[in-house]
């Protein structure tokens, strides 16, 4: 007997094959059938009427950071609502395991880090996770059947450098004997199911001290060596993010992830390629890290998002204007005195300057103040602003945008909220993003799913993209966009049985309706522990999410199951050939 049967439903398989109708039996977990509507002889547990519904792969988010979220989010919402049920975490050099046993103190200090760079609650990070592991295995093991989504994670450089160095991985050179230790370990991380390496050069990763992250003091010849022993375990990737990642690699960055790849034997992925029509040159040079890749029998792919996903500032918290050069050294006084400071026009204009200049490179998108509409407002002096463009706000007063913008502020203590409108949302950008998901080492992903909680929502790109492709920008058909939502992630990490609905396959299954799916607007919500603020982000439309057969989502709402597994690299992933 089936445990469940679909009937009728539209299936899109994820092969990029065209849609068709079927009903999909599902037992033990698995797609047992896949048979023409009405002639499935085998009875069933349960039955549902799919008709006029799409049936689809359960999404694969390939850039995460839940590493943490799990612990007391085990659905990792919003995602899994959006049908992702597989997510990759452990990206961006940042992991919270291994932690090395001697020095208790490691904990706190990656909880602050992870506060920092990736715009966690350092409430939560203390309140939420339970801290009691050494290894990468005990991490895992943690995890492992209290999940809602299949996880798998890369093992952070940081964390191997801060376990075998100490305090001298920030700033230090490793002995040979450590880098021996540092490669020991990375191996023994793999074994016990860590899908390869993360790790960071790039220059906007501090850690709870404003010190560059232990990452980026690593050598060329330490990131070769740790490179290299990733190709030496099955089912293994690498992950890394330089200074160019956010705007132009420069020949020394493409000339490392080339020989990071090729000498490990596994495809790179970084993230994230930013595709703006104002700025043709960018997309080629990205790009040209993959064409010489290839050419060394390595691969790089670049990650970019199908959405422009909205950003929430402001002049009082860490956000990505702390991040323009020279701005840091303004925003991070107390606020006081940051007032005084931003109310002086010429350091108001030497920040304009800076955020102009082409060492700001992607952030430069930044610097039209007068896009900028006006969030929540918490002054008398302020009513009746909200929702409200700056530009016009500014000619009403008869002052620059800048001005009027630190004005706003000022008046709310700078806890005013700001919302930057993005300038590449023009019908050339969207031609050109169309074209550029063409390209073979270009892949969909990017959402930082469970970090910058505060600041940004990128996990509803699945439905709000998908939403597009039916109604709006139709840019691609919707087998291709569910494709690339799916097969492609899959295929990327080598995820065994998972990525496209095939008889044998784990039934991880997205029913949504095609006249509905989409995202709703992202709103501030205070539900993680120490009553911590995040943007959160409802889908609508999304019928049903299955992990491995078991329904996790019905009509919007999580059912409060956790069906999900922790997925290890060699038991659940294949080793992805780079030729």
């Amino acid at each position: 007997m089936l445990d469940h049967l679909i009937q009728g439903a539209t299936l899109v398989d994820g092969t990029g094959a065209p849609s068709r109708t079927a009903d999909v039996g599902i037992r033990a977990g698995r797609i047992v059938s896949l048979a023409a509507p009405g002639s499935t002889d085998e009875p069933a547990a349960t039955t549902e009427d799919a008709t006029g519904l799409i049936l689809s792969p359960g999404f694969v988010d390939p850039h995460t950071h839940y590493d943490a979220q799990l612990f007391w989010d085990p659905y990792a919402t919003p995602s899994l609502g959006h049908g992702v049920t597989t997510v990759a975490g452990g990206n961006c050099g940042f992991t919270l395991a291994p932690l090395n046993p001697s020095r208790p103190d490691d904990a706190d200090y990656t909880r602050r880090m992870m506060c920092r760079v990736e715009g966690m609650s350092l409430a939560a990070l203390e309140e939420g996770v339970p801290w009691g592991w050494s290894s990468f295995g005990e991490y895992l093991n943690a995890l492992d059947g209290h999940t809602a989504v299949n996880a798998g994670f890369m093992v952070g450089h940081c964390a191997l450098r801060r376990y075998v160095m100490g305090p001298d991985a920030i700033g230090g050179q490793p002995t040979p004997a450590q880098l021996d230790a540092m490669v020991a370990l990375l191996r023994q991380s793999m074994a016990e199911g860590a899908w390869g390496l993360s790790t960071t050069q790039s220059s906007t990763h501090s850690d709870g001290d404003g010190q560059p992250v232990a990452s980026r003091h690593a050598s060329r010849e330490e990131l070769l060596a740790l490179s290299q022993a990733v190709g030496q375990h099955e089912g293994t990737q690498i992950e890394a993010i330089v200074a160019g990642c956010l705007d132009q690699f420069s020949d020394e960055e493409i000339s490392l992830f080339v020989d990071m790849s090729a000498i490990a034997g596994r495809p790179l992925n970084w993230n994230v390629l930013t595709i703006d029509a104002a700025v043709p040159a960018r997309v080629p040079r990205q790009l040209l890290a993959s064409s010489r890749a290839r050419a060394a029998g390595g691969r790089i792919v670049a990650l970019t998002m199908p959405i422009l996903t909205p950003m929430n500032m402001s002049l009082g918290t860490f956000c990505a204007l702390n991040l323009i050069l020279g701005w840091g050294e303004v925003l991070s006084l107390p606020v006081p005195e940051r007032i005084t400071r931003l109310a002086d026009p010429e350091v108001r204009a030497e920040m304009l300057r800076r955020a102009n200049s082409p060492e700001a490179g992607v952030f430069r998108r930044l610097a039209d103040f007068g896009r900028y509409v006006i969030g929540d407002t918490y002054s008398e002096a302020n009513a009746g602003l909200s929702g409200r463009v700056v530009r016009d706000i500014a000619a009403e007063r008869g002052r620059d945008p800048f001005a009027t913008l630190v004005e706003i502020c000022s008046a709310d203590q700078l806890r005013t909220v700001l919302w930057p409108m993005p300038t590449d949302n023009d019908p050339a950008s969207w031609e050109l993003r169309r074209d550029t998901w063409q390209h073979p080492d270009v892949m969909l992903g990017g959402s930082d799913a469970g970090a910058h909680l505060d600041r940004m929502c990128g996990a509803p790109y699945t439905t709000r993209f998908l939403g597009d492709c039916l109604r709006r920008r139709r840019l691609v058909p919707i087998e291709q966009a569910v494709r690339m939502l799916t097969a492609d992630p899959a295929e990327l990490f080598g995820l065994r049985d998972r990525g496209t609905v095939a008889v044998g396959n784990h039934a991880d299954l997205v029913l949504f309706d095609p006249e509905r799916i989409d995202a709703g607007p992202a709103t501030l919500v205070h539900d993680l522990p120490g009553d911590s603020p995040r943007l959160d982000s409802r889908a609508e439309g999304v019928v049903s999410v299955r992990v491995n057969g078991v329904e996790t989502v019905r009509d919007d709402k999580l059912t409060g199951a956790v069906p999900g597994t922790v997925l290890r690299s060699g038991r659940d992933t294949r080793t992805v050939s780079t030729r």
